[in-house]
């Protein structure tokens, strides 16, 4: 006997399958300035599994700019999160990671390579702002005194630099001096420089790339022209003739160290290149004069001798110190003479100074004319001091006329005359005494008044210092 039954066989789910990332649209670039938000490429994620096994989360896991947002069920967008730099990173391994929510769980990674694109983000850049070129004089024209060079750190055009120059107010025209290669900045002198023309000059360079629009930038280039020794000493009057004999006279008693002369010379050029020193270059082995080889004093070094010449010629050599060095020679012929009196001593054309009357002589005189005020004020003073203190005063008085005679008597008339006396404290009015200029003789008597017309011989002078005015 047997019998049939249906039997329902249930599979359970276990979490065997790993969830599955496909990209299903990726742009191939993303420019670097491109804004946050906006979407790179659209991810989509399954799994086989089911239930939670089949339930996924996916996440960006490494540190990039860029992250995923849900759009619907498994379907995500991936969005640009931050700002973008192509100059520092040119591309982006964008790390993707699903997980399911199995026991255990299972997961997989799919890695997005995203390139960035170039913008004109960024200006040519010189090394400094301010670049120094030193260029010799007397170089040839057209040789490449210096090279500019500016470095962008985009690509492509907008990477591609010319040069150009700026004119600078300061130097003037600076064209028609130097010239520069737009490709490759190689400045170019239009000109031989002469150093004792023009020492220095500056100008400016501008560096504009090929971008969209186009960015620049500018450098300012200050040209320094190196001296050459071009130039010889020059003799300074009054020994600048050339092929000319100047004569000096020295006297036959003169001691060594005597002064003779001083030649003066100047160079056109500068430092080492016009340093100069003097010599005695004939005649050789000339042992009665030297020079100062920095000063260009000529002096003797001993006395004279009956064995020495009467007429001595110099040939002083002047040699600057520049390589190779250039010299200059004057001639001058020192006749001694008999005595000191017979040496005559020519002007050397001096320059005369106008006198004028200078801010330092204005300032004495204000100074002069201020102390003088300031004496005189305190001298006031003291005596308006003197006069006042205690209770007296200052007035005038009326007295008769004194009137002295040849023999040396005197006599007074009633017509009065005003004097002006000083009264203290201890001196009363009828008794002060007033003299006219010419009175007393020395050998007077002091009157007193004792009021009225009235005279009182008191006591004889012995000098006119015990007179009160």
């Amino acid at each position: 006997m047997s019998t049939h039954c249906k039997v329902l066989v249930e599979v359970l789910d276990i979490n065997d399958h790993e969830p599955e990332i496909t990209v299903t649209s990726l742009l191939s670039t993303v420019k670097e300035d491109a804004s946050i938000g906006t979407a790179v490429a659209l991810v989509s994620v399954i799994d086989r599994d089911g239930g939670n096994n089949g339930i996924v989360n996916c996440v960006v896991s490494n540190k990039v700019p860029f992250k995923l947002e849900t759009n619907y069920k498994n379907y995500y967008s991936l969005l640009v999160d931050g700002p973008l730099d192509r100059e520092r990173a040119s591309e982006y391994n964008v790390t993707i990671t699903a997980t399911d929510e199995g026991t255990p769980p299972l997961s997989s990674t799919s890695v997005i390579a995203v390139h960035v694109s170039d913008v004109n983000d960024n200006a040519p850049r010189f090394p400094a702002p301010i670049i120094n070129v030193y260029a010799k004089e007397n170089s040839q024209i057209g040789a490449v005194i210096h090279t500019i060079s500016a470095l962008d750190p985009d690509v492509s055009d907008n990477a591609r630099i010319t040069y150009s120059l700026l004119e600078s107010s300061k130097s003037g025209p600076v064209t028609s001096m130097i010239n520069i290669n737009s490709d490759s900045g190689d400045i170019h002198s239009l000109q031989s420089f002469n150093y004792e023309e023009i020492k220095t000059f500056q100008f400016k360079v501008q560096a504009t790339d090929s971008g969209v629009p186009p960015l620049s930038s500018n450098v300012t280039v200050n040209v320094f022209i190196l001296d050459e020794n071009d130039n010889s000493p020059g003799i300074l009057a009054p020994y600048s003739e050339l092929g000319s004999v100047n004569t000096e006279n020295i006297p036959y008693s003169a001691d060594a160290g005597y002064f003779v002369a001083k030649i003066r010379a100047v160079d056109a050029d500068s430092g080492y290149n016009a340093l100069l020193s003097f010599h005695i270059s004939e005649p050789k082995g000339n042992n009665l004069f030297r020079i100062g080889t920095s000063s260009g004093e000529i002096r003797t070094k001993r006395r004279m001798s009956d064995n020495d010449l009467k007429t001595h010629p110099l040939v002083i050599l002047v040699s600057d110190n520049g390589d190779p060095s250039l010299s200059a020679t004057v001639s001058i012929d020192v006749v001694v003479v008999e005595s000191a009196g017979d040496v005559k001593t020519p002007f050397r054309h001096a320059p005369i100074k106008e006198e004028s009357f200078s801010d330092l002589n204005l300032y004495l005189l204000i100074a002069i004319v201020c102390v003088s005020v300031i004496f005189l004020l305190s001298l006031i003073s003291l005596i308006a001091v003197k006069c006042h203190r205690t209770d007296g005063s200052l007035g005038r008085y009326s007295a008769p006329m004194i009137t002295t005679h040849p023999d040396g008597s005197w006599s007074y008339s009633k017509a009065t005359q005003q004097y002006d006396v000083c009264f203290s404290s201890d001196t009363l009015k009828s008794d002060v005494v007033v003299f006219p200029a010419q009175f007393p003789p020395a050998d007077a008597e002091l009157i007193s008044i004792n009021g009225g017309d009235t005279f009182t011989r008191t006591q004889t002078l012995p000098n006119k210092e015990k007179v009160r005015h």
